[in-house]
C-alpha cells in the first residue's frame, strides 16, 4: 500500500461527489468564493484538486490551501453548466479564476433606429434601445474618420436630439445641416421618409459593405456624365472616392458571405492577450483587446472556454456570428456550440483555423496578440520616469538609505513531488538582467522555508568569494557565461525580494544574518493581499494599488514565478519523455492528463493499477502495463 500522503481537512468522503455535470465552487473560511467552475463529471474534476498537496501545481495548491469548503450544484446538461458557471463568475468575480484586467470599454457606431429620424453617433453605451450597433473600434478617432466618410455617401442625422427638435419646430435647419454636416429631415432636404430610406443604406453598406451601391453611383455618374450633367456626376464621383476609402480601411479578408469572430491568443504562466477580429461580410468591422491575468494554470483550450464566455455572456443576438474562429478548441466545443445556438437563435459554429485565409488571419491576430502582452509586459518597465518613481518609492516604503539599483527576487516551487527548486531574477535599474538569472535545485529540505534558508546562504557565499564562479544549471532566457574576472553573481544587491510573507521573511534574515551580510536590505510581497513584509515586523508594509513601487515588486516577484515555472516545465517534460513515452499505447493526450492528476512521475509510481484505473481514459490494461512498467524500471 502506497503511504499516506497529506491533502486538504475538508476533502469530501469517498461517495459523496457525485458523478453528474456541475458547477462547484470553493469557499475560504468567510465564506467569500475563491474559484468557480464547471465539469462534466463533478467527482472526476474535482478529484483533481483533492490530490496530495504536494502534486499541485503551485498556484492551485495556494487556492486548495486558501479554501475551507467546497460546494457543488448538479445540472441536467453541460449546457446548462456553462451558463451557470458565467453567471456565477460575474455575480462573485473569484479571485483564482481569470481576471480581465484591461477590461474597457470600446467606442462603436450606433445609429438610433428608434428615433424617428435616427441618427448616427459615436458611443460606448450598449443598451440604447433600438440602437444598431457597429464596432468595436479600437479608438474614437476611428469611429469619427468612418462616419465622416459615410455621410458624404448616405448623408443621415448627426445632430443632437435638441437641435433637431428646435429645427422641425421652427422650420430652420439645424446648425450642422446649414453647414452640410447632417443629411436629416431637420436640414430642410428629405423627409422624414426619405431620411429612412437613407439610413436603410447606410445600414446595409455597414453589415456587409455590398459592392451595389459603388456599381449604382459609378452608373449615376456614367448616365450624368453621357447628358453632360457634370455638376451631378462630379457629386455621385465624390460619393465613390468615399465609398473606396471606407473599403479600403476594412479591406476583403474572407469570402464576401463570411460572418465570423476570430480569436488570437497569445500567453504565458501568468497573463494571457486576446486580440477578437470582428468580421462581418467578409471584412474586418471591429478588433477588440483584451488582457487577463491567469490565477490558475490552465489549458489552452480551457482559456478558449474562458474567452468565449466572456466574449457572448451579454452579448445580443445579433452580435454573436455564424462562426467562431479560434487557436485550439476546448475540450465542451459542442456543448459551447449549443449554448451559443441557444443565445443566438441559429447555429453557431467553432472551428480551429487550420489552413487558408482563415488561418493566415489568425495567425495575424495572434500576431498582434503577441505583442500586446510585450507591451504590456514592458510598458511600465521601459518607462524610465516610471522606473525612476518606482525606485524612490521603494526607497521610502522601505526606509533605505538610497535606491535599490541591484535588486534581487527568490521563489520556490515543488518539483516531481519530493524535489524542490528555486529561482532567482536580478532586476538592475528597474530592468531585468535575465543573463544573470539562476536556477537552484534543493535535493533536500523539509518546507518552503528551509528550502528558502539553503538558497539564500548558497547564493551569499558568492559575495565572499568573488574570484569563484558558481555552477548553476544553463538557462533558456540567456547563455550563462563564466569569463569575467568579476563574476555578476559576486555583485551584492541593494535589496532581496521573496516570494511570501512573514515565515518566508524570516528566514531569508536568517540566512543574511548567519552570512555575515544584514547590511543588505529585506522584504517579501504575498500574494493574497499583495502586502509586503520587512524582517521583525508584526504588521505589514500596505503599499497603494496605484504605486509604482508595488507594480515593480509585483514584476519582480512575477518574473521570479515565470522563470521557476519554466525550469519546472522543462526538467518534467525530459521525465516525461524518457519514462511514460516508452509505455506503449500511452499517447501525448493521456500522459498529459497522468501528469496533471498524480504531479509527477515519481508519485504515479507509487500508484496502485486500481489508482492508475480511476484516470478517465485509462482503462485496467492500459494502468496495469504503466504500473508494471514503471515498477520493473
Amino acid at each position: 500500500m502506497p503511504a499516506s500522503r497529506p491533502t486538504v481537512a475538508y476533502k469530501p468522503r469517498p461517495g459523496e461527489i457525485p458523478t453528474h455535470p456541475g458547477v462547484y465552487r470553493f469557499r475560504d473560511a468567510a465564506g467569500r468564493v475563491l474559484y468557480v467552475g464547471k465539469a462534466k463529471n463533478l467527482r472526476s474534476r474535482l478529484s483533481n484538486y483533492f490530490a496530495p498537496l504536494h502534486t499541485l501545481h503551485e498556484r492551485t495548491r495556494r487556492m486548495v490551501t486558501s479554501a475551507a469548503s467546497v460546494e457543488w450544484t448538479v445540472v441536467a446538461s453541460d449546457v446548462d453548466s456553462l451558463q451557470l458557471e458565467y453567471m456565477w463568475i460575474k455575480e462573485f468575480d473569484p479571485p483564482f479564476n481569470v481576471r480581465y484586467k484591461d477590461d474597457k470599454s470600446y467606442p462603436f457606431m450606433a445609429i438610433t433606429l428608434a428615433d424617428e429620424a435616427p441618427r448616427v453617433i459615436v458611443t460606448r453605451n450598449r443598451r440604447i434601445p433600438g440602437a444598431k450597433y457597429f464596432g468595436p473600434y479600437p479608438k474614437v478617432w476611428a469611429v469619427h474618420d468612418t462616419i465622416d466618410l459615410m455621410i458624404k455617401v448616405f448623408p443621415i442625422r448627426t445632430c443632437s436630439d435638441a437641435s433637431y427638435k428646435k429645427a422641425m419646430a421652427t422650420g430652420r435647419p439645424c446648425f450642422p445641416g446649414q453647414i452640410g454636416r447632417c443629411g436629416g429631415p431637420c436640414s430642410m432636404k428629405v423627409t422624414i421618409e426619405e431620411h429612412r430610406a437613407i439610413v436603410d443604406d447606410f445600414i446595409a453598406f455597414m453589415s456587409g459593405g455590398d459592392q451595389r451601391f459603388a456599381k449604382e453611383l459609378n452608373a449615376r455618374m456614367r448616365e450624368a456624365s453621357a447628358a453632360m450633367d457634370y455638376e451631378a456626376a462630379a457629386v455621385y464621383r465624390d460619393r465613390l472616392v468615399s465609398i473606396d476609402a471606407v473599403l479600403s480601411k476594412s479591406a476583403l479578408v474572407l469570402a464576401a458571405d463570411t460572418d465570423a469572430d476570430l480569436f488570437g491568443i497569445a500567453e504565458d504562466e501568468l497573463n494571457a492577450t486576446v486580440q477578437q477580429f470582428v468580421i462581418r461580410g467578409g471584412r474586418v468591422r471591429g478588433v477588440r483587446a483584451t488582457t487577463i491575468e491567469k490565477e490558475l494554470d490552465i489549458s489552452g483550450g480551457d482559456l478558449v472556454d474562458q474567452v468565449l464566455q466572456r466574449a457572448y455572456g451579454d452579448a445580443a443576438p445579433v452580435d454573436i456570428p455564424r462562426q467562431v474562429l479560434v487557436p485550439v478548441l476546448p475540450d465542451d466545443a459542442p456543448d459551447l456550440e449549443a449554448w451559443l445556438h441557444e443565445r443566438r437563435g441559429k447555429l453557431v459554429s467553432i472551428q480551429v483555423a487550420q489552413r487558408g485565409r482563415k488561418s493566415e488571419l489568425l495567425k495575424t491576430a495572434t500576431l498582434n496578440a503577441q505583442q500586446a502582452l510585450m507591451i504590456h509586459k514592458t510598458r511600465r518597465t521601459s518607462d524610465y520616469v516610471a522606473r525612476t518613481q518606482a525606485l524612490t518609492d521603494l526607497q521610502e516604503a522601505l526606509g533605505l538609505a538610497e535606491a535599490p539599483l541591484r535588486i534581487e527576487c527568490y521563489d520556490v516551487s515543488h518539483l516531481s513531488g519530493t524535489n524542490v527548486v528555486a529561482s532567482m531574477v536580478v532586476f538592475e535599474d528597474g530592468l531585468p538582467r535575465k543573463d544573470q538569472y539562476r536556477n537552484f535545485g534543493v535535493p533536500e529540505t523539509t518546507d518552503d522555508t528551509d528550502s528558502l534558508y539553503q538558497v539564500l546562504t548558497r547564493r551569499l557565499a558568492y559575495l565572499d568569494r568573488p574570484d569563484e564562479q558558481p555552477e548553476p544549471e544553463p538557462t533558456e532566457d540567456g547563455t550563462v557565461t563564466t569569463t569575467r574576472k568579476r563574476p555578476r553573481f559576486a555583485y551584492p544587491p541593494q535589496l532581496l525580494v521573496v516570494d511570501g510573507g512573514k515565515p518566508q521573511v524570516e528566514a531569508a534574515a536568517r540566512a543574511l544574518a548567519d552570512a555575515g551580510h544584514e547590511e543588505i536590505a529585506l522584504c517579501g510581497i504575498a500574494k493574497r493581499l499583495e502586502e509586503v513584509w520587512m524582517p521583525g515586523e508584526e504588521y505589514p508594509v500596505i503599499l497603494p494599488r496605484t504605486s509604482e513601487a508595488l507594480y515593480l515588486l509585483q514584476r519582480l516577484r512575477d518574473e521570479a514565478h515565470r522563470f521557476a515555472i519554466t525550469h519546472q516545465r522543462r526538467r518534467r517534460r525530459r521525465d516525461i519523455q524518457s519514462v511514460l513515452a516508452e509505455i506503449p499505447g500511452l499517447g501525448e493526450a493521456r500522459i498529459k492528463a497522468l501528469l496533471r492528476h498524480f504531479g509527477s512521475v515519481a508519485a504515479l509510481r507509487r500508484a496502485t493499477p486500481d489508482e492508475i484505473a480511476e484516470l478517465p481514459g485509462v482503462g485496467p490494461k492500459l494502468a496495469a502495463a504503466i504500473h508494471a512498467h514503471l515498477t520493473n524500471g
